[in-house]
């Protein structure tokens, strides 16, 4: 006899039949899409109801989902269905914290390039930009938008077809064939917790509202020490850190700008983001 415990999932109430679904059905891969609107704004933002259909023709199907708080559609979605071409950046290791930057909703008239601080790239097939940190890009033609439904958390079917692929060349061996091995893609499990090539761990969620990299200084957007993922930590702050942050360390501040920017590092690191926050803008 079954030991097995029975769930009808349809009683369920939908954050927790969404929360349930996510956490066992996992690892899935993360398509981070940049679309644009018909006025030629881009948007960029990540899925993980994602994956590879057929490979001939190319198909690519990821999903955007009703808002479950409020049923709205996101972005994405409407993009693509006023001009129906994508971008698929697939995400690796590198570029873990400007994505998750980019699941935040920031206001409608926020370009999420800038916000997480990376860099739009002119495709050759489609009009939306790739994202020139991701070390493949997919341009894509959506095919077909299914809708499975009216409801908050109802998914939408985005049957993409890709037409060309951007790849850095280490991924590429001398015949032009793809090292799999070179490429160490995240992966999304259920809540915050993501798979890497070194194992699980979990992010934190960001608050309601943050700062973005696009909302740091100047002279902190533009350090010549901090990384694109360094800057999105800081720009995942909900505001700016009073002085007392890094005074708490009991460290003394650095006498040049170069070894402030330095030191600023080595606490993001040690997830003292605050201080460093602080002490970058002291």
């Amino acid at each position: 006899m079954s030991t097995h415990q029975q769930i009808d999932i349809q009683q369920l109430p939908t954050k927790d039949a969404h929360a349930m679904l996510l956490g066992m059905v996992a690892p899935r891969p993360i398509a981070f899409v940049s679309s644009i609107d018909k006025k030629g704004k881009p948007n960029l933002s990540p899925f993980s109801f994602f994956n590879i259909f057929s490979s001939n023709p190319p198909i690519l199907v990821f999903s955007p989902s009703r808002r479950v708080r409020d049923n709205s559609e996101k972005d994405t979605l409407r993009n693509a269905r006023s001009v129906a071409e994508v971008v698929i950046n697939l995400v690796d290791e590198s570029l873990l914290e400007r994505m998750t930057l980019t699941s935040f909703d920031f206001p409608s008239a926020t370009n999420e390039f800038d916000a997480a601080g990376l860099t739009p790239v002119s495709s050759t097939h489609v009009q939306p930009p790739f994202v020139g940190e991701a070390k493949i890009a997919m341009e894509c033609v959506v095919n077909d938008i299914i809708s499975l439904g009216k409801q908050g958390g109802a998914g939408n079917l985005v049957i993409c077809e890709v037409v060309c692929i951007h790849v850095q060349p280490d991924l590429l061996d001398n015949n032009g064939r793809f090292l799999q091995d070179a490429f160490h893609p995240i992966a999304r499990m259920g809540g915050q917790t993501y798979l890497t090539s070194s194992g699980r761990f979990d992010m934190d969620k960001l608050k309601r509202t943050v700062l973005g990299v696009h909302g740091l200084p100047k002279q902190i957007q533009e350090s010549p020490v901090l990384t694109g993922e360094q800057l999105a930590k800081l720009g995942k702050l909900e505001r700016y850190p009073l002085s007392e942050a890094f005074g708490k360390l009991h460290i003394a501040a650095p006498a040049t700008s170069l070894a402030q920017h330095q030191l600023a590092a080595k606490l993001i690191e040690q997830n003292q983001i605050e201080a460093a926050m602080a002490l970058l803008c002291s």
